[in-house]
């Protein structure tokens, strides 16, 4: 059975439209309780590695969408972990991107809401609560920003580009990361981290910027939905080592720079 075949089974703008819902649900909630989300602040990976009642519940809002519209789902959030399902849509839920950001009051921050079929990515939706901006894509029918097809940019020289990237929690890997950044700075227009990877995939979609590399994300919730939004404007998604994306490594990038960024970011990891 072909992707096509097994996707026609499942009404994909549903599940679209429940990603969607409870994404901005979600990020009304955040918003409520922004104001005291420094109460509740804990730790995960490291000293840096934040997490607050604010992430927990949000999740929690999503998953009790999601189980209430579709009881035989699998999910995968970053919080709560893997609840295993039977329908063969899996969803993958951040539901706090960026929560250092979120913590100092920044605006970019974002609820993002992926599902896959079969293993395939199909639906993705990140909303930004205080950019009140919903980034929305279905497999093979393009990407929306508030309902409005988004394109990645046209852009063909990699010195005039606009990168995106971020950084691992852990000390000695962002050592590491900061040396790869000396080695690109130089070569294209400029740098922006941002500190939210979903929204990072979601400006290489809309144009934003001409690419977003990181590698050492957290898992899937990261960049499921905003891969699949970024690819389907148009940008061409791979590892930063040009195989398959992953959590582990991960490029998005206009067209026109994809080969010769990639190219920059295989000699700067082995220099």
């Amino acid at each position: 059975m072909t992707a096509a075949s097994r996707n026609s089974e499942v009404d994909l703008a549903a599940l679209l439209r429940l990603a969607s819902d409870a994404a901005r649900e979600a990020g009304a909630l955040l918003r409520a309780m922004q104001v005291e989300a420094h109460a509740s602040v804990e730790t995960k990976s490291s000293r840096t590695d934040m997490v607050s009642d604010a992430d927990r519940s949000s999740e929690r809002l999503v998953v009790e969408r999601i189980l209430a519209a579709r009881p035989d789902d699998a999910i995968l959030g970053e919080e709560t972990g893997e609840r295993a399902g039977t329908s063969g849509v899996r969803w993958m839920i951040d539901p706090l991107d960026g929560t250092t950001n979120y913590l100092y009051g920044n605006p970019f921050y974002a609820v993002s809401v992926g599902a896959s079929l079969n293993g395939e990515t199909v639906v993705g939706a990140v909303y930004a609560p205080v950019l009140d901006e919903l980034f929305t894509a279905v497999v093979g029918r393009g990407a929306q920003l508030d309902g409005r097809p988004i394109h990645a940019s046209d852009k063909s020289e990699l010195a005039t580009a606009l990168l995106d990237t971020g950084f691992d929690y852990a000390a000695e890997k962002r050592e590491v990361q900061g040396r790869v950044v000396a080695q690109l700075v130089h070569r294209v227009r400029d740098i922006r981290r941002f500190g939210a990877a979903s929204l990072d995939l979601c400006w290489v979609a809309a144009g934003r910027a001409d690419a977003y590399y990181e590698r050492g994300l957290g898992g899937w919730w990261d960049i499921a939905a905003g891969e699949l939004i970024a690819r389907e404007a148009g940008a061409i998604t791979s590892s930063t080592e040009g195989g398959p994306h992953s959590p582990a490594s991960m490029l998005a990038a206009a067209p026109g720079i994809h080969a010769a960024l990639l190219e920059l970011l295989r000699g700067a990891t082995s220099e």
